[in-house]
Parts: structure tokens; C-alpha cells; sequence
């Protein structure tokens, strides 16, 4: 998504948001070409601790700003909802530290996020941006947890 195209009134919001997928998507290619077993699971450690903060704020804040924008949007968000659902079920996994199965894990859990970052950056990001929905207050609470969620121990 470009988000110089993204209007003002949307842009920190949706660039917030992008930004994560795009750190999480960085640490999906890292654990690919890691070559031990230490870093693998350091990496998947900070990845689920990302998808964690990530999911938690757009559940929080975004989702709700959101609801109600159209039916369309609530449609999403709605499927959204059940995709985090799922995603959180596979950090479990990851995080429950069964090292013959985190490559299997991690690798579904990065095959998943990659599926949901598609369809809110292809569908529900620009039916947002179509409906004109204001997020400036929005991206100052989501900055705002997502500090205070980074700084809590994992």
C-alpha cells in the first residue's frame, strides 16, 4: 500500500498499522534464512510478541473506530475477528516451544499473516479510505498502546 496516497486524515493511522506488517513480514524472511535453532526461536519470539501488540490494538482501537463505517466494513472486520482468532491459536503454538514442530508452526502462522495483510491492506484499508472515515484520533490511541503494550514483558 502507498501511503503517500493515503489521505491525511487516514494516513498515521493506516501507516501505523502498515508498518507492522511490514516489520512482521521482514522477521517472517529473517527466520527463513536463519541457520540455527537459537536464532529461529529468537526471531519467533519477537514475532509473536509483534503479532500480539499488533492484533491487541487493531481489536481494541481500529476494529471498533470501524464499526458501523459500512456494512461492507463491518463484513470484514467481522472475518478479521475470526482470522486473529486463528492467528492467536498458532503464536500459542509457536510460543509453547516444541522444537521439532516450530518450524511447521511458525511457517503456517507466517502463511496466515501474509493472507490476512493482504486482504485488509487490499480490501479493507481502501474501503476505509473510501468511506472517509476519520482516524487522526485513532492513530494517537493506537501509538499510544502500542508503546504501552511493547513495554509489558512478554
Amino acid at each position: 500500500m502507498d501511503k503517500s496516497k493515503v489521505p491525511v486524515e487516514q494516513r498515521a493511522a493506516l501507516s501505523l498499522l502498515v508498518d507492522d506488517h511490514r516489520a512482521v513480514k521482514k522477521l517472517f524472511k529473517a527466520f527463513q534464512d536463519a541457520k540455527d535453532d537459537a536464532t529461529k526461536q529468537s526471531i519467533a519470539a519477537e514475532t509473536c510478541q509483534m503479532l500480539k501488540v499488533h492484533a491487541q490494538i487493531e481489536e481494541e482501537i481500529f476494529y471498533p473506530a470501524l464499526r458501523g463505517a459500512s456494512d461492507k466494513i463491518d463484513d470484514m472486520l467481522d472475518e478479521a475477528q475470526v482470522e486473529h482468532a486463528v492467528a492467536k491459536d498458532l503464536v500459542a503454538k509457536v510460543e509453547a516451544g516444541d522444537k521439532e514442530m516450530l518450524e511447521a508452526h511458525y511457517t503456517v502462522l507466517s502463511e496466515y499473516v501474509g493472507h490476512h495483510v493482504e486482504e485488509e491492506e487490499g480490501e479493507l484499508f481502501p474501503a476505509v479510505i473510501r468511506a472517509k472515515v476519520d482516524l487522526r484520533e485513532v492513530a494517537e490511541q493506537l501509538e499510544a498502546r502500542k508503546t504501552e503494550l511493547m513495554g509489558q514483558p512478554a
